[in-house]
């Protein structure tokens, strides 16, 4: 297996509505060659009626999504409509930074800057647009840029390091 179609274990951060811009990207990367293994949760219609009726405690959730995040190499978040009102959005930012995973912001189309969750801003490895290339890129760490949803750059509002696993 060469470089460019290696396998890439991720854990893809996002709104539950958008869920169809989860298979599109694993879709876009799997055109382009590359073997992506997706960890986050999407919950079934069963699950998601547990989930709305309070039969899964939040702590039960944090840990299935601690040890998910723990199993990726790069945390993916996608930025959409309304990412940036999402709380588990940004716990999951935190957690994946505690664990020192690199993070990598991804613009759904449409995704726009004030889209962006404020963990994501706080620790972002790169942001970038829809763009299998620079999106690779980003994952395997290779470039670290920070772009508008236009994929024209813009400055990063921080410093940040971290690593692949």
């Amino acid at each position: 297996m060469n470089s460019e179609s290696k396998r890439r274990h991720i854990f893809i951060s996002h709104h539950h509505a958008d869920d169809a811009e989860v298979d599109n990207l694993t879709s876009l990367l799997s055109r382009r060659g590359h073997d992506i293994r997706n960890s986050s949760i999407r919950a079934k219609p069963a699950n998601q009626r547990r989930l709305d009726k309070g039969l899964v405690s939040d702590e039960t959730i944090r840990r299935l999504l601690r040890r998910k995040i723990s199993w990726a190499g790069t945390v993916v978040v996608l930025i959409g409509k309304e990412t940036h009102s999402r709380p588990w959005v940004n716990w999951e930012i935190e957690q994946a930074n505690k664990q020192g995973k690199r993070i990598v912001g991804v613009y759904i189309r449409g995704g726009t800057e004030i889209d962006k969750p404020a963990a994501l801003e706080k620790y972002a490895s790169a942001i970038v647009s829809w763009n299998s290339q620079s999106i690779i890129a980003a994952i395997d760490g290779t470039e670290n840029p920070f772009q508008n949803p236009d994929g024209s750059p813009r400055q990063p509002t921080h410093t940040r390091t971290s690593g692949t696993c």
